[in-house]
């Protein structure tokens, strides 16, 4: 069975590729590296998620156990627009650095199974990456394996975070929750406003 390096970003992305690529005669060895994770709990619940499920998948894994916050920081502040391309690159460059330390020619990424990642960097940064590195990027789309491994990490209970896991992503995601709550506060007010208004009308 061939083996390749997958780059993991947590248990529940991991869980729908796994048996996808075994069904392939390929069997991953699962590397988590994810120094994009904010804030530090969140990154152990990942981290912790990705270790269980490894072990009830029997799947051989490889863990930078380093808070990688800072690097992460010092790469995108002031190229916050290009923050995911960035962020893709800093985990697949240690991917491929990693592959070549075991001996292995191929890497791919549990990032393709999302579909809330923007495949085509992702693929134009593995590919450019691995040979860079001299190793092939194996491309999958495994987004129509969404519900399916949505399914599974439910089934396993496995910690599913909220949002993609830096920083910035957690400030969309209350934001959006904040956008929300003010506008059924607005439309709240505004009913409570017109409902008096349209009771002395009709009693004129």
């Amino acid at each position: 069975m061939k083996k390749i390096l997958l780059h993991a970003c947590c248990g529940p992305c991991t869980t729908a590729p796994l048996p996808a690529l075994r069904a392939e005669g390929i069997e991953p060895v699962a590397f988590f590296h994810n120094p994009n994770i904010h804030p530090f709990r969140e990154f152990r619940r990942r981290l912790n998620a990705f270790v269980d499920f490894a072990a009830r998948g029997k799947m051989a894994i490889e863990i930078d156990r380093e808070y990688g916050l800072v690097e992460y920081l010092r790469k995108v502040v002031g190229r916050e627009g290009k923050r995911c391309r960035l962020c893709y690159e800093m985990r697949l460059t240690a991917t491929a650095v990693r592959a070549k330390e075991l001996g292995l020619d191929t890497i791919s990424t549990t990032l393709l199974y999302s579909r809330y990642q923007k495949h085509e960097l992702i693929r134009r940064a593995g590919e450019e990456i691995a040979a860079a590195h001299g190793l092939c990027f194996l491309y999958r789309d495994w987004r129509e394996l969404w519900q399916e491994g949505i399914e599974r990490a439910i089934t396993m209970n496995l910690y599913r975070q909220p949002y993609c896991g830096c920083i910035y992503s957690e400030q969309e995601r209350y934001d959006k929750k904040l956008r929300r709550r003010l506008a059924a506060e607005r439309r709240q007010s505004a009913a409570t406003t017109e409902a008096p208004a349209a009771e002395n009308a009709a009693r004129i």
